[in-house]
C-alpha cells in the first residue's frame, strides 16, 4: 500500500513539474495581472512584485494589447530576406508614428523566419530582420535607446506549421515592453492623464491644436 502512495506521489509530482515547464514568459499576456511569478533569479521575484504594486506591469500588458489594436505590429519579408519591401517600410513607419506618442515606452522587436533551413541559419536571419525594422524606426525619430532588445526565435515559433516556404512564418513582431529607465513615476493617475491628452493631441488638426493647447493648459 505504501508503495502504491509512493508512486501515486511521484507521478503527481511529475505532472506538476512538467505543467510548470510549460509556462512561458508571454502567458501573463493573457491572464490577470501579477499571475505570473519569474523565479529566474533573485530579484525577479521582487522586481515582479513592484512591477504590480505600482501599476506598471497591468499597463504595459494593456498598453501593448492596445498597440496591437490599433497598429499592426508584425511585417513580413521574402524567403532568405532581411530587406523591408513597401508594405513594411509603410507599416513601420505607422508604428514610429504611435510609439512617439509614448515617450516614456520601451519597445522589442522580435525576429522570426519559417522552419526551411538550420535552426542556427534561422536564429542569425531573425535577428537580422530584428535589426533591420529596429533600424527603420530608429531612421523615423525614435530613440535607438527605447527599442530595449532586439530578439531572434528564428523558426522556433512559426504561425503556420509548415516545412515548406511559408511568409506568414517570416516575420518580425514588435511590443511594448516595459517604461525607459528613470522615466518619472506618474502611476499615481497622474500617468493615465499625461497619456490620453497626449493621444488626443497627436489626431488633432493643426488647426485646433493651439485651442487644445490653452484648454489642457487649464
Amino acid at each position: 500500500m505504501r508503495g502504491q502512495i509512493k508512486i501515486i506521489l511521484g507521478v503527481s509530482a511529475m505532472l506538476a513539474l512538467g505543467a510548470c515547464e510549460k509556462g512561458t514568459i508571454e502567458s501573463w499576456t493573457f491572464s490577470e495581472a501579477g499571475s505570473f511569478l519569474d523565479e529566474g533569479s533573485f530579484g525577479n521575484p521582487t522586481m515582479n512584485n513592484l512591477l504590480v504594486q505600482t501599476g506598471q506591469k497591468s499597463y504595459v500588458i494593456s498598453l501593448n494589447e492596445r498597440f496591437s489594436r490599433e497598429i499592426q505590429p508584425n511585417i513580413n519579408f521574402e524567403f532568405n530576406s532581411s530587406v523591408l519591401d513597401v508594405a513594411a517600410q509603410s507599416t513601420l513607419r505607422l508604428q514610429a508614428d504611435w510609439i512617439k506618442q509614448f515617450p516614456e515606452v520601451r519597445f522589442k522587436v522580435f525576429g522570426h523566419t519559417d522552419l526551411v533551413g538550420s535552426n542556427s541559419y534561422n536564429k542569425r536571419l531573425g535577428l537580422r530582420r530584428a535589426r533591420a525594422a529596429v533600424n527603420f524606426l530608429v531612421s523615423q525619430g525614435i530613440s535607438r535607446s527605447r527599442l530595449e532588445a532586439v530578439v531572434s526565435y528564428g523558426e522556433s515559433r512559426p504561425v503556420v506549421a509548415t516545412e515548406t516556404r511559408e511568409r506568414r512564418n517570416r516575420r518580425t513582431i514588435t511590443e511594448v515592453s516595459g517604461f525607459v529607465k528613470n522615466a518619472p513615476q506618474l502611476l499615481n493617475g497622474k500617468y493615465a492623464e499625461v497619456v490620453f491628452r497626449e493621444y488626443i493631441a497627436s489626431g488633432a488638426p493643426a488647426s485646433d491644436l493651439a485651442l487644445y493647447g490653452s484648454i489642457s493648459a487649464e
